[in-house]
């Protein structure tokens, strides 16, 4: 069983996936997120584009300002997780 497997959850996932551009998304996390969550949310996702692309923590803290014990704790997640952060940065990427 998924550790997200909920009802609440995946219907939180279904309104994402409902939505169809990124005003529309926007206008979402707006009301869903703070702006301190929502950037955190990024800075995650940015570092582990960096992770992935091989730059040190160094690197990463000095172009993100993101703590190291995030930055650990985002390795984590690219290195053992679930794949999430890979898959939506192949994804940016194809994108270009």
């Amino acid at each position: 069983m998924n550790k997200l497997d909920n009802k609440a959850i995946d219907r939180l996932f279904e309104a994402i996936l409902s939505l169809e551009n990124k005003e529309e998304c926007a206008c979402f996390f707006d009301d869903v997120c703070t702006i301190q969550e929502l950037t955190s949310i990024a800075q995650r996702l940015e570092v582990a584009k960096l992770l992935c692309e091989g730059k040190s923590y160094i690197e990463i803290n000095k172009l993100t300002g993101a703590s190291t014990a995030t930055i650990c704790r985002v390795g984590k997640c690219v290195n053992y997780g679930s794949g999430g952060y890979k898959t939506a940065i192949n994804k940016l990427d194809k994108k270009g």
